[in-house]
C-alpha cells in the first residue's frame, strides 16, 4: 500500500521546495494530504506564480489537473476541516512534512497549540510516533527559534533546514531545490534519483 504523506505549506519563503516535494511524492506513487495556510497562498503567488484557491475543493480540482493524478492520490483539506482524517490519532498519515515551515507554525507545534488543522495534524503525528519533518526557512535564528527547534527535536521531530550542499556542482537554482527535496525524501524513505549521492556516479539528466 502506498505511503500516505501529509504535506503542509506555510507562510515562509521557500515555496519552490514545497511544490517540488509535492511533485516528487506524487511521481513516487505516494498518497498526499495537502494543507496550506492563508499566508502560504500569498507566498506561492509571489515566489512562483502559483494560485492556491481558498476553497479546498477548488484547489483539489486544480492540482489534480495540474499533476494528472489518479483519484484518491491527492487530497486537499481546509484550514479548519476538523473532520479530515489527519485530525485524529485514529487515522494519522504515515508521515508529515511542513515545507516551508514558518517560525510561527514551528512555535505553535512546539507549544502543542492546535487552532488550525496544520498544527493539529503535526500534533497527531508526534503523539502517534510517526515521522514529522519540519523545513524552517529563516535566517538569522533567534534564541526563541532555536529553543523551539530543540524542543521539537527532543519530541521526535526532524528539523531539516533547506541548506543545499555544493559537492554535486549545481548549475541551476533547480539543482539546489532538488538537493533539499532529496534530503526530505530520504527522511520519508521515498526513493528518488534527484541528485548524485556521495561516492556515486551522477544520475542521468
Amino acid at each position: 500500500m502506498p505511503a500516505t504523506i501529509c504535506l503542509a505549506f506555510t507562510g515562509a519563503s521557500g515555496m519552490p521546495y514545497g511544490v517540488r516535494l509535492l511533485e516528487c511524492l506524487l511521481a513516487a506513487g505516494c498518497r498526499v494530504q495537502l494543507l496550506y495556510s492563508q499566508v502560504a497562498q500569498i507566498v506561492a503567488r509571489q515566489e512562483i506564480g502559483l494560485e492556491l484557491p481558498a476553497r479546498a475543493s477548488e484547489a483539489r480540482a486544480s492540482l489534480q489537473q495540474r499533476y494528472a493524478t489518479l483519484p484518491g492520490t491527492l487530497e486537499v483539506y481546509g484550514r479548519e476541516e476538523w473532520f479530515a482524517p489527519l485530525a485524529s490519532g485514529s487515522n494519522p498519515p504515515d508521515a508529515m512534512v511542513v515545507c516551508p515551515c514558518s517560525m510561527g507554525t514551528l512555535a505553535a507545534i512546539a507549544q502543542g497549540l492546535a487552532s488550525r488543522l496544520i498544527e493539529r495534524a503535526a500534533d497527531v503525528v508526534l503523539k502517534e510516533g510517526r515521522k514529522l519533518v519540519l523545513v524552517p526557512r529563516e535566517t538569522p535564528l533567534s534564541a526563541i527559534h532555536l529553543e523551539n527547534m530543540l524542543r521539537l527535536s527532543r519530541a521526535g521531530a526532524v528539523i531539516l533546514p533547506p541548506n543545499p550542499g555544493f559537492y554535486h556542482h549545481p548549475r541551476h537554482v533547480e539543482d539546489l531545490v532538488d538537493f533539499v527535496v532529496a534530503r526530505i525524501l530520504d527522511q520519508l524513505q521515498v526513493s528518488h534519483t534527484l541528485l548524485q549521492r556521495w561516492g556515486e556516479a551522477a544520475p542521468a539528466r
